[in-house]
C-alpha cells in the first residue's frame, strides 16, 4: 500500500512537472511569435549593436538558400526565451515548492523576482562586452584576412555568449536559497574559494563558444558574482 501511494506521488510530480514544463513552453511560444513577426527590427538592434566598434567592419553573409529563415527563427525563439524568463522562473520555484516546509516557501517569491532581475542584468552586462569581443576578433586577422561572418554562426555565437552570462548572474540567488535552506555556509564559501576557482574556469570553458577570450571574459564576472555570492550567503543566513 506504501508502495503504492509512493507510487502516486512520484506519478504526480512527474504530471506537475509536465505542465510547468508545457506553461514555460507556451509562454515562450508566445513572445516568439511577436519576435519572429520583428526578426529584422531586433536582428538590427541586437546584432548589428556589437559590430559597432570592429574595425574593420565584418560583413553579415548566408551561404544557402533556407538560412535566412533559420535566422530569423532563431532570433524568435532566443527572443521569446529571455521575455518569458519570469515565467520560465515562477514555474521552476513553482514545481519545487510543494517539497518545502511553509517557512521555506517563503523564498519563492524572492527567488522568482531576484532570478529575473539577475537573468537581465546578466543579458545586459553581455551586450556591454560583447562590443569588445567581437572587436578582437575582427582585428585580430586585420591585413590578411577580411571578416566575413555567417549570419548564422554569429547569431548563434550572439545567444550562446548571452544565455551564459544571464545564467552565470543566476550565481548570487542560488547562494541565497541555499543558506536559507541550510545546505551552505558563508564560512563554506570562503573555505572552499580554491575548488570553487577551478570549477568557474570549467563552467566557463562550457558555457562559452570554444575560445579563450570569451572563456576569460565570463570567467572573470564569474570570480566577482562568487564574491557577491558569499556576501549574499551572510546576508541570508539566520542570524543566531
Amino acid at each position: 500500500m506504501a508502495a503504492k501511494h509512493e507510487e502516486m506521488s512520484l506519478l504526480g510530480h512527474l504530471e506537475e512537472l509536465r505542465w510547468r514544463v508545457v506553461k514555460s513552453l507556451l509562454a515562450i511560444g508566445a513572445f516568439a511569435i511577436p519576435c519572429g513577426m520583428y526578426w529584422q527590427k531586433i536582428f538590427d538592434a541586437a546584432m548589428l549593436y556589437p559590430l559597432r566598434m570592429s574595425d574593420p567592419k565584418p560583413h553579415l553573409i548566408f551561404t544557402a538558400p533556407a538560412e535566412a529563415v533559420m535566422l530569423s527563427l532563431k532570433i524568435a525563439l532566443a527572443g521569446g526565451l529571455i521575455c518569458a524568463s519570469p515565467v520560465v522562473f515562477y514555474q521552476l520555484w513553482a514545481f519545487i515548492a510543494p517539497g518545502l516546509y511553509k517557512k521555506e516557501k517563503t523564498v519563492i517569491l524572492p527567488a522568482v523576482v531576484g532570478s529575473t532581475i539577475c537573468f537581465a542584468l546578466g543579458v545586459g552586462f553581455s551586450y556591454a562586452v560583447l562590443p569588445f569581443m567581437i572587436k578582437f576578433f575582427a582585428s585580430y586577422g586585420a591585413g590578411s584576412v577580411e571578416p566575413y561572418f555567417k549570419a548564422s554562426d554569429y547569431m548563434s555565437f550572439i545567444i550562446k555568449i548571452v544565455l551564459a552570462f544571464g545564467l552565470v548572474f543566476e550565481m548570487p540567488v542560488l547562494a541565497f536559497i541555499l543558506t536559507r535552506f541550510g545546505l551552505i555556509t558563508p564560512r563554506l564559501l570562503v573555505d572552499k574559494m580554491r575548488y570553487a576557482i577551478v570549477a568557474l574556469a570549467i563552467v566557463a570553458a562550457i558555457l562559452t563558444p570554444p575560445d579563450v577570450v570569451s572563456q576569460l571574459i565570463l570567467a572573470a564576472p564569474l570570480l566577482l558574482l562568487y564574491g557577491v555570492s558569499i556576501g549574499v550567503s551572510y546576508l541570508a543566513q539566520e542570524k543566531k
